[in-house]
């Protein structure tokens, strides 16, 4: 068991429980509900504040403030909320991410992800496995990303919506609307294609990468409503990854998916 290398000007309040060769650095402020894993590294000026749990092996960059109260005019200072962190993720300087909002309920970042620079993730999001969430992007209270999606720099997501599995969002853009699994997406509200990179470096089969191209052209290009698409795709020979797809699409909330536009350049990866 290695020692902690805590920095004589760091703050750090008695009742944290900081595991086995955690590095804290300078100046860093880290509260009585603190848990950090084995081998977890904070740089300067690092804040922990609240019921904050983080696994092991992550790194967290200069200034990054985790576990503050969320940005929710009807938040009590005395609820009982959460942020819980896993492991070998990285967030990088001045990102912040916000505890839950209800009482009992948490913010969730899984493992393996990459926050870059002044990242924001708002109260209640559940971040899933190797996502990369690039400079500057936005997640307001309750976004859901799930594993393996890109976030391109810049970019701001709506309160509630959903993104799918290895979904590609360029940078600059802004959501409102449900993005399904698979899928490039840019501008405002709106999809491109199949991310069929993605899909590759995946490891998804040439089967299965065709089964998508299949349910997405019918979602979008088959001239059918969502309902009418959903009906005739129930009665064709789909694998797990294009059912994904369209179960997604049948369970997107009230705001419905993210339209196709036409006449882009990446329309040539459908």
């Amino acid at each position: 068991m290695s020692p902690s290398k805590i920095h004589p000007t760091a703050i750090v309040h008695p009742g944290a429980q900081i595991g086995s060769g955690v590095e804290i650095g300078a100046f860093s402020v880290i509260g009585p509900e603190a848990i950090i894993g084995d081998k977890t590294m904070l740089q300067s000026h690092v804040v922990i504040e609240g019921e904050v749990a983080i696994g092991a092996s992550n790194f967290i960059g200069h200034g990054t403030i985790i576990g503050t109260s969320p940005q929710d005019l009807s938040f009590s200072p005395e609820r009982k909320t959460k942020v819980e962190i896993g492991n070998e993720n990285v967030i990088r300087e001045y990102c912040t991410v916000h505890r839950g909002s209800a009482e009992g309920s948490v913010t969730k970042i899984g493992n393996k992800n990459f926050l870059m620079t002044g990242a924001h993730v708002g109260h209640n999001c559940l971040i899933g496995n190797n996502i990369l969430i690039a400079n500057n992007c936005l997640l307001a209270g309750h976004v859901r990303v799930d594993d393996g999606a890109f976030l391109g720099g810049g970019s701001t997501f709506h309160q509630f919506m959903h993104i799918g599995r290895l979904v590609m969002i360029q940078g600059s853009s802004a959501f409102g609307k449900d993005l399904p699994p698979f899928v490039i997406a840019a501008e405002r509200n709106s999809v491109f294609g199949v991310n069929v990179v993605g899909l590759r470096r995946a490891g998804f089969s040439a089967k299965d990468r065709d089964e998508i191209k299949a349910a997405f052209k019918l979602l979008y290009m088959g001239g059918l409503n969502i309902g009418q698409a959903l009906e005739k795709a129930a009665m064709m020979k789909f694998g797990a990854p294009a059912r994904e797809f369209l179960d997604f699409v049948a369970n997107a909330k009230k705001r419905g998916i993210c339209p196709l536009k036409y006449g882009g350049s990446e329309q040539t990866s459908i």
